[in-house]
C-alpha cells in the first residue's frame, strides 16, 4: 500500500537540538575547534565531505563507550513528536537523513519512531574511533537522491513530499521535495527555502502538511 505523504528532515539541529559531531568532540576536548568547521560547511562556505573528513580526524581516539553519554545529551527538537504523529496519522512516512552518525541516529531514530533514516558511520580500532568514515559520506547530492529513493519505495507522488533543514548541505533536498522547508536555518537556506518556519518547534510545520 502506498503512503500519502513523505517528510524528510535533517537531523542535527532539526530532528534534534545538537549537532552530534559536537558533543562526541568534546569527549576529547575539542567541540570549539569542530563547531567552527561545522559552523563554515552548513553556511556552505566549505565542501562538505571534505569538511567532514576534517572533522572526524579531531574525534580520534574517542572510545564507543562515549556514545551512551553522548545520547543522553542529545535533545529531540519541540514539537517533532507531534510532527511525526500527525504525518503517521495521515498515511505518511517520516525520514532522516543525516550527515551526522549511525551511532547515535539509530537510536535517536527509533525512539522517535522514524520510518527511515540514513546517515554516515564512523570507523572503530580497538574500541575507539580511528578518525575516519566508513563508506560513502551522506553529502548534498545523497540526501537528495534519498528522498527520490524513500519517495519511490513507498510509492509516494513527489508533489506529496516534504524536506525541512538548516544547513547548505540540505539545499539539494529541499529543491527535490515539492516544499522545501527551512528550519532553524542558515541565512543561504532561508533564503532558497519555499517557506521559513521561524519559531523553534516543528509542530508549526503540521498544518503545511499535504492533505
Amino acid at each position: 500500500m502506498s503512503a500519502r505523504q513523505l517528510v524528510v528532515l535533517d537531523a542535527d539541529s532539526t530532528l534534534i537540538r545538537n549537532e552530534v559531531i559536537e558533543l562526541i568532540a568534546d569527549e576529547v576536548g575539542r567541540r570549539a575547534e569542530v563547531a567552527a568547521a561545522t559552523e563554515a560547511a552548513m553556511r556552505g562556505e566549505v565542501d562538505f565531505a571534505t569538511s567532514l573528513r576534517a572533522r572526524v580526524q579531531a574525534l580520534r581516539g574517542v572510545p564507543t563507550a562515549a556514545f551512551a553519554r553522548v545520547l543522553d545529551r542529545v535533545e529531540p527538537t519541540p514539537g517533532v513528536r507531534e510532527l511525526i504523529a500527525a504525518v503517521h496519522e495521515r498515511g505518511g512516512v517520516v525520514g532522516v537523513v543525516s550527515g551526522g552518525f549511525h551511532e547515535i541516529l539509530d537510536t535517536i531514530a527509533r525512539t522517535l519512531e522514524v520510518d527511515e533514516w540514513r546517515a554516515n558511520r564512523l570507523q572503530v580500532a580497538d574500541g575507539a574511533l580511528n578518525g575516519q568514515v566508513d563508506g560513502e559520506i551522506v553529502d548534498a547530492a545523497v540526501k537528495a537522491s534519498t528522498l527520490r529513493l524513500w519517495a519511490d519505495r513507498h510509492g509516494v507522488d513527489p508533489a506529496r513530499t516534504v524536506a525541512i533543514g538548516d544547513g547548505a548541505n540540505d539545499l539539494l533536498m529541499m529543491a527535490e521535495a515539492a516544499l522545501g522547508l527551512a528550519f532553524n536555518a542558515k541565512p543561504a537556506v532561508r533564503a532558497q527555502a519555499d517557506l521559513v518556519i521561524g519559531p523553534v518547534d516543528l509542530a508549526q510545520v503540521i498544518p503545511l502538511l499535504p492533505r
